[in-house]
């Protein structure tokens, strides 16, 4: 979620007849996953994983490969963001098709001279801005599926601000996780007593073009994000190097947040954003700063999620720059961000209601033929604060007693 969501939103209430407007956020209790497979299979067909714990993942070709929301058992809470007035609304193409879905794949950058959400020299203003419509629209192909994985796959034709083209083949895995794998990701197993889902989705991108990806002419990056309903009680935690230099968080995507809802603890190296779908706000960690890990948690739900990224150990061509601008250093994006939805304005509507977590791949320079890999985890575990704290603490770095200092 960029400063595009924002531009967008003020569009949309500018053409309502295109796109239904925001509504309210949804009550901080999530509904039974049954409801949500209902109201899905209602609109679409709608794919479920099995895990080996009892935990159930809910994906959709229809929604491009989406996985639209997840349980830790049959029946259980459904804990994924899905949106139902936009689903019900029917409608495509619109400047967000915003359907939901706790882990989507967009292409990166967004803004900029090299970003691919504006038509070649359009002004990076409300009524330009785009996302591409290979991303959000249409059915993507399955090429294989069995009871805990399935593929799917998409060639995408994309152009950036700059007028250079991209020809895209993406290949995209969803697939539940057993407790080793989770191990293999986190470094900790879930706890004795918990009740666990986890998945991943592993996303590759192949230069399908004839014309290598230069700096020069603009890079694409892998962007994946991950909405989730909000709580009143809910926090992302995000851990941070402390001992390197420069800024530690970039807050400035919508305004600076008030201490009270981002609290930054610099010597300890961790922060929290408040994900109560109350007040808009974004937050992004520079390749110095950010660690492959990050996640949230709501007390009230006895709810902790860690999301991972296999971060490569250099990205000599850095990350994507999104900002809706002409940039100097194009190059100096953000590797993990986070995002809570509220009302635009005072008196009016949010998006939806949601709060986000998000994950890049470092920037593409690929020759013809050539693939970039990103593969982004979610880890779901439910159980007292006792039993979780010490997963808590070895993954993220803090004990759940302190996240909401």
């Amino acid at each position: 979620m960029r400063l595009s969501v924002l531009f967008a939103a003020l569009a949309l209430a500018a053409c309502a007849d295109k796109v239904p407007p925001p509504v309210a956020p949804p009550p901080a209790a999530t509904g039974p996953i049954d409801a949500d497979l209902a109201f899905l299979r209602a609109h679409g067909p709608v794919e479920v994983l099995a895990s080996p714990g009892g935990g159930l993942v809910a994906v959709s070709a229809r929604w491009q490969g989406r996985v639209m929301t997840s349980a830790v058992e049959p029946h259980g809470a459904s804990l994924g963001y899905v949106n139902r007035p936009f689903l019900e609304a029917g409608k495509t193409g619109t400047p967000f098709d915003n359907y939901g879905g706790e882990d989507r794949f967009w292409l990166g950058p967004e803004g900029g001279q090299f970003g691919l959400y504006f038509a070649p020299g359009a002004p990076f203003a409300t009524g330009s801005w785009q996302t591409p419509h290979a991303m959000q629209e249409g059915e993507w192909e399955v090429t294989s599926r069995s009871p805990t994985a399935i593929t799917f796959a998409r060639t995408m034709h994309v152009e950036n601000w700059s007028r250079a083209t991209f020809d895209v083949a993406v290949s995209r895995t969803v697939r539940v996780l057993a407790g080793a794998e989770v191990r293999a990701r986190f470094g900790a197993a879930p706890p004795a007593g918990t009740k666990w889902v986890a998945f991943e989705s592993d996303n590759r991108i192949t230069n399908a073009g004839t014309r290598a990806w230069t700096r020069d002419t603009g890079l694409l990056s892998v962007w994946i994000l991950g909405q989730y309903a909000p709580a009143a009680d809910a926090r992302v935690v995000v851990p941070f190097d402390a001992a390197a230099s420069g800024p530690v968080v970039n807050d400035a995507y919508f305004g600076p947040i008030p201490p009270e809802r981002l609290r930054v603890h610099a010597r300890e190296g961790w922060l929290t954003l408040a994900a109560d779908g109350q007040q808009r706000g974004k937050i992004g960690l520079p390749p110095a700063r950010a660690r492959p890990v990050l996640g949230s948690y709501t007390p009230g739900a006895g709810l902790l999620t860690l999301v991972a990224c296999e971060r490569p150990g250099e990205a000599p061509d850095g990350y994507v720059n999104s900002a809706w601008a002409q940039q100097s250093e194009p190059y100096a994006g953000d590797v993990v961000n986070a995002y809570n939805d509220g009302p635009l304005a005072p008196g009016q509507p949010s998006l939806g209601g949601f709060y986000e977590i998000e994950t890049s791949s470092p920037a593409a320079a690929l020759a013809p033929g050539q693939s970039m890999r990103h593969v982004h985890t979610t880890l779901h575990v439910v159980g007292d604060a006792a039993t979780l704290e010490p997963l808590a603490k070895g993954v993220l770095g803090v004990g759940l007693k302190d996240v909401g200092r």
